[in-house]
């Protein structure tokens, strides 16, 4: 399933597969809701994320980065496998 990225109930909802042929796509319609908002914090849904993998996780630090504070965003229903790559790359104090 290709990546998708829409706004519902208040959530920027990542939904299917991010990979190299569309992170950036992905990135700067991401960059594009976040940019928009004016209340913080905004919800970031990754229930529908098809394959957590470093290449998502780039992307949500990046966010982060683009965001007023660290605490700007909030991740919901991440995958499992997403905080075993923060726990190894010692990120969790970013997203977790």
């Amino acid at each position: 399933m290709v990546a998708t990225l829409t706004w519902q109930d208040n959530q920027l909802c990542l939904a299917g597969q991010v990979n190299f042929d569309n992170a950036a796509e992905v990135y700067q319609q991401g960059l594009q809701y976040l940019q928009q908002q004016v209340n913080f914090p905004v919800q970031v849904n990754l229930a529908g994320v098809e394959q957590a993998n470093t290449l998502v996780l780039a992307m949500l630090i990046q966010w982060l980065r683009a965001c007023p504070t660290l605490q700007s965003l909030q991740f919901v229903a991440m995958p499992e496998k997403m905080y075993g790559i923060l726990r190894a790359s010692n990120l969790q104090h970013l997203i977790a």
